[in-house]
């Protein structure tokens, strides 16, 4: 029992963490991923996946669905609280929390499909980040035509590489941060 509260416990420990280090990571990346979007004349979209890189890791190791939905309602009530709210202003829970909901299915999907979840985690960063992109062109942006596709690209490539750091650091911390019986 006490054993079982613990495994608990350390779990919501690290999803708290995980929360926080995407806002942490995102204030820290944001300086220099402003010097690659402002000379491709784009909104953003880097920062952005590296804060999402930290929802991931922490869905992909605890198999909930609704993992990254909660942890992105969680952070965007932070965000809120911290006024780290960027261009959405009051609807930037909405930012957060539909990249979430993205990280969610394609983990969902591909959790059932695929044999190695380094595919999975590099699918759903990818799917989160233009998710992200999208979320916020429609909310405050409105760009159109290149430009558009152009900022989704930067977020995909971006997700892709975070996905790829991602996969690194679930292989790495599952053993410590799981229970054998729960990596099994």
């Amino acid at each position: 029992m006490k054993t079982e509260i613990r495994s608990k416990l350390r779990v919501y420990i690290f999803m708290a963490l995980c929360c926080d280090l995407g806002l942490f990571a995102k204030k820290l990346i944001s300086p220099a991923a402003n010097v690659i979007t402002e000379f491709l004349h784009i909104p953003g979209g880097i920062a952005t996946s590296c804060s999402l890189m930290f929802l991931i890791i922490a869905a992909s190791m605890i198999p909930a669905f609704g993992c990254g939905t909660l942890m992105a309602i969680v952070q965007s009530v932070l965000a809120l609280c911290f006024g780290m709210t960027g261009s959405m202003g009051l609807l930037a829970p909405v930012g957060y929390i539909l990249p979430g909901l993205t990280v969610d299915m394609v983990l969902f999907i591909t959790r059932k499909t695929a044999k190695d979840m380094s595919l999975s985690i590099m699918i759903s960063s990818i799917a989160a980040s233009i998710t992200a992109s999208l979320t916020a062109n429609f909310l405050v942006f409105r760009l159109t035509g290149i430009v558009l596709i152009l900022y989704a690209c930067v977020s995909g490539t971006s997700g892709s590489i975070c996905g790829l750091l991602a996969a690194q650091l679930v292989k790495r911390l599952k053993p410590v941060i799981l229970s054998e019986k729960e990596i099994q």
